[in-house]
């Protein structure tokens, strides 16, 4: 989580099957109204509010609906980074 004027903004970050480093905000378009975000049950993601799955190779790929929102973010070395501009872009979300 990171906030923004005292808002939180919720991602995840994820090891794909795939070996990928993935990240995403805990809100997608559909459902982010409710608050809900996901939960992880193996490979997959589970929006809490409408139960959708979501494999985790497919996260940052995929995006709307109820796919998680992608979020931007880089490998460097041992590192995942994440740019605090790319969070704040997810402000509306929360």
């Amino acid at each position: 989580s990171y906030a923004e004027h005292g808002v939180p903004i919720n991602f995840f970050v994820v090891k794909s099957v795939d070996g990928v480093m993935r990240a995403a905000f805990d809100a997608c378009d559909v459902c982010y109204k409710e608050k809900k975000g996901y939960s992880q049950d193996g490979n997959v993601m589970v929006c809490n509010n409408c139960g959708r799955r979501f494999p985790s190779d497919q996260i940052n790929v995929l995006q709307g609906g109820c796919n998680p929102s992608p979020l931007r973010r880089a490998v460097e070395g041992q590192d995942l980074v994440i740019q605090v501009d790319d969070l704040v872009g997810g402000l509306a979300y929360f």
